[in-house]
């Protein structure tokens, strides 16, 4: 990572930021927080991870000359870059690999959201890839579970669930050493809008019916019988399922309804 390491005030004709920037993005992501967001390494690279997202979202998309940077690169330059994280540059590796071990520790809310015959599902893709997932994030320091996952499926579809969500009515598995709960939304309406509140996250939104969702086995952890990447999806159906038939919907199935956005 070192041969990102760059010290001129000036653009490099390979498009690495300006020392100005790192400077502003140093000084407004990891200098102006509070003290206790600077106790740890973990919490200073989710500092650094904001400051690359605003970067690439932000400034790079108004400054095509400027070069798209992952997340490993970004640190480097922001570590040799900024006075108080200059001195830990000699063990960058060891901090970068701390923080992604830390980070698929961090547990995730999010939310199932159906609609009002409890028939079909919405489901996101992201920005790169091509695997499906319910609506979720990571939690923030000291964030409450339910808060979390009304933040996080708020950002990814535009829809506010806070005054459809209750806190006991929830499916929650574990994969790894990450817990993963998802709040069950139950009867929203099918011409609902949703659209993305934050940019470059989720390429497509839309519903899908859970019956033709498959639950989790060896072969369908990956791939559904529709064709849908679904490993984030599967291991939360059998238990979704097993909850629509103890809550059935007060409404008779359409299930001629077209999908739709």
């Amino acid at each position: 990572m070192s041969g990102l390491h760059r010290s001129s005030s000036t653009p490099l004709k390979n498009g690495l930021p300006p020392q100005e920037l790192l400077d502003d993005l140093c000084s407004r992501f990891v200098l102006n927080v509070p003290k206790e967001d600077q106790q740890s390494f973990e919490r200073i690279l989710f500092l650094v991870e904001y400051a690359h997202w605003f970067y690439e979202d932000n400034t790079v998309e108004k400054n095509p000359s400027l070069k798209s940077l992952n997340l490993k690169e970004f640190t480097s330059l922001l570590f040799n870059s900024c006075d108080v994280l200059r001195p830990y540059v000699a063990h960058i590796d060891d901090i970068f690999k701390d923080f992604t071990d830390y980070k698929v520790r961090v547990p995730v809310t999010g939310a199932i959201i159906l609609d009002e015959t409890y028939e079909r599902c919405i489901l996101v893709k992201g920005w790169k890839g091509t695997s499906w997932s319910f609506p979720r994030g990571k939690k923030n320091k000291d964030e409450e579970d339910h808060a979390c996952a009304i933040r996080e499926v708020l950002e990814e579809t535009g829809f506010d669930v806070s005054a459809l969500l209750n806190k006991d009515e929830y499916i929650e598995v574990i994969f790894g050493q990450q817990r993963v709960r998802l709040y069950i939304i139950a009867g929203v309406k099918d011409d609902t809008p949703f659209a993305p509140l934050t940019k470059k996250e989720i390429s497509e939104i839309a519903w899908h019916r859970i019956d033709d969702l498959q639950p989790a086995t060896n072969e369908v952890i990956s791939r559904g019988i529709t064709g849908l990447k679904l490993y984030m999806v599967a291991p939360f159906l059998a238990s979704l399922k097993s909850w629509i038939s103890k809550h059935p919907s007060p409404l008779p199935p359409r299930p001629d309804l077209p999908l739709k956005v």
